[in-house]
């Protein structure tokens, strides 16, 4: 057993035997699929406290030689698979944490002689002289250890995209990291899996990648490995029954990461901290990845900070993420670091609509303490007030709403300069941030003839009343209140069992005033 050649199972063994482990062993069968084909290099990138390191570590367990996992995989599900018996234990596995290797050198040349000096002895323990002692070069011997002998490996590396982020501004050594790993992987015979993962996907150079042999799977494309990309919906269910907490807030704090055929997705880590410290908090901390989010937001690139706003207030935006460079310095528009904070986590992305968003509580915390350390003052104000507003609607107090909503729009005019309603929209959004604490808030809400604007749907643990809230430009507010009810758009909440209020706004671009009018509605009852 040694440290990159078949290091053991001790690291997965671990992770079974906490209170918490959730059986993704299910991610074996895929890369099983692909064992010695034309598809046997799989890149899966996804943000931190995604679990990518217990992945690999698995795939070390299962696969390598000079041990025996069949104790530890024997409850899960890729027991019961075909061909689990065959790929058991079968294969000489060299697993690299590359974040590792970068931590004891400096340049980049120190770091790939390091990984291949330290490979190469321990290759030379278990293959003797059929690693010629002259060699350097970890390609050219595992090469001539092939046509010697026919032997396979399987290469696993996590962490494998740091220098991206480590070296960000260093092209040249990111260049010269991108050959190693071609030479060392591609259509190489004695390659039987490749298996990388990290938080970026392949850099690019220009439309074309240097390591273009593999299959990527990211936070944008997550393909086939998309329920593998962290926890499940069902396996937050499941965890949240088991320990007898409101699994509603854990959605509130934790969902938000929707993939295809409505796959919800959960940052494992935050959903593990949440259940054993039994609260529901931001369990991200000041890590690498959100001292990036401070700075694109601070840069306030091609008008980032206007979006920024928008998406805070509950705002999507759409994107073409096929220009991001796929490093952290690259950026020629705005949609390459929304892309960025894709794959870095910090936002959600609806492909069928090339949308993206922020995807949750925990994460809007984020955006927040972020937005609150580059002195946006104006927006922390605004939220900051948004409780007030919340009462005073509650309360029915009209015109209060109707000032607070007026000095919204006058702290944030950079992106508020209303022109039609969809500014309306964005900056009643920002008004009412505070809102997610008691309600699921739903923009264009299907109900009788056709779409109310906003509807604020009390959460299970709210006692607060149903929202319609309805927006008009350059009309009246009145009308925005008659159209709530000629349309039936409180039909659709018959079944909630509370009080309703139906609030009409409108903006008059004369005056550059708002006026409200809100009434309560109590909704018909079905079965006497």
């Amino acid at each position: 057993m040694g440290v990159y050649l078949n290091p053991g199972n001790e690291a997965f063994r671990r992770a079974c035997n906490s209170e918490i482990y959730v059986d993704k062993t299910g991610l074996l069968v895929l890369t099983n699929k692909v064992m010695d084909t034309k598809q046997n290099c799989v890149c899966i990138s996804r943000p931190r406290r995604f679990g990518k390191s217990m992945a690999a570590e698995m795939l070390v367990a299962y696969y390598g030689k000079d041990c025996d996992s069949s104790e530890i995989f024997k409850p899960y599900k890729i027991a019961q698979c075909e061909g689990y018996q065959k790929h058991l234990n079968r294969y000489n596995v060299i697993f690299l944490n590359v974040q590792n290797a970068f931590s004891r050198v400096n340049t980049i040349e120190e770091v790939l002689q390091y990984i291949q000096k330290e490979i190469l002895g321990e290759l030379r323990e278990v293959f003797g002289d059929r690693i010629p002692k002259e060699e350097k070069l970890l390609s050219a011997a595992m090469e001539k250890l092939y046509s010697k002998s026919g032997e396979k490996f399987i290469f696993i590396f996590d962490e494998w995209d740091c220098i991206f982020r480590i070296k960000k501004g260093d092209s040249e050594a990111q260049s010269r990291y991108l050959d190693f790993l071609r030479d060392l992987l591609k259509d190489k015979m004695y390659v039987s899996l490749a298996y990388m993962t990290g938080i970026l996907p392949i850099k690019k150079y220009g439309i074309h990648s240097a390591l273009n042999m593999f299959d990527e799977y990211s936070m944008t494309d997550p393909g086939e490995y998309a329920e593998y990309i962290g926890f499940t919906e069902e396996e937050v269910n499941k965890l949240y029954s088991q320990y007898n907490m409101d699994f509603e807030k854990a959605k509130e704090w934790y969902d938000g990461y929707v993939f295809e055929k409505d796959l919800h997705i959960y940052n494992p880590k935050s959903v593990v901290d949440s259940v054993r410290r039994k609260r529901f908090s931001s369990y991200w901390t000041q890590t690498e990845t959100y001292e990036a989010l401070k700075i694109y937001i601070d840069m306030n690139f091609n008008g980032l900070k206007d979006t920024i706003i928008q998406m805070l207030a509950g705002e999507r935006e759409r994107i073409d993420c096929g220009t991001f460079q796929n490093d952290m310095t690259t950026f020629e528009v705005k949609d390459d670091v929304l892309t960025l904070l894709v794959h870095l986590g910090y936002l959600a992305y609806a492909p069928e609509k090339n949308e993206v968003y922020i995807p949750n509580a925990e994460i809007q915390a984020e955006f927040v303490r972020a937005v609150r350390g580059c002195n946006w003052e104006e927006v922390i104000e605004s939220i900051e007030k948004s409780e007030q507003l919340l009462q005073a609607t509650w309360n029915q107090d009209a015109q209060a709403v109707a000032e607070m909503i007026d000095e919204v729009h006058r702290e944030n005019t950079s992106i508020l300069t209303y022109n039609n309603e969809n500014a309306l929209s964005c900056v009643i959004s920002l008004a009412y941030y505070n809102a997610v604490k008691e309600y699921t808030k739903v923009r264009e809400f299907p109900s009788g003839k056709g779409f109310a604007d906003i509807v604020c749907i009390p959460r299970k643990h709210s006692d607060k009343p149903a929202l319609v809230i309805e927006l008009k430009y350059d009309q009246s507010a009145e009308g925005a209140i008659a159209q709530i009810k000629e349309r039936g758009y409180v039909d659709s909440l018959k079944e909630y069992q509370g009080n309703l209020l139906l609030v009409g706004i409108n903006y008059d671009k004369d005056t550059k005033k708002h006026e409200c009018v809100i009434e309560c509605h109590q909704p018909e009852r079905s079965g006497g």
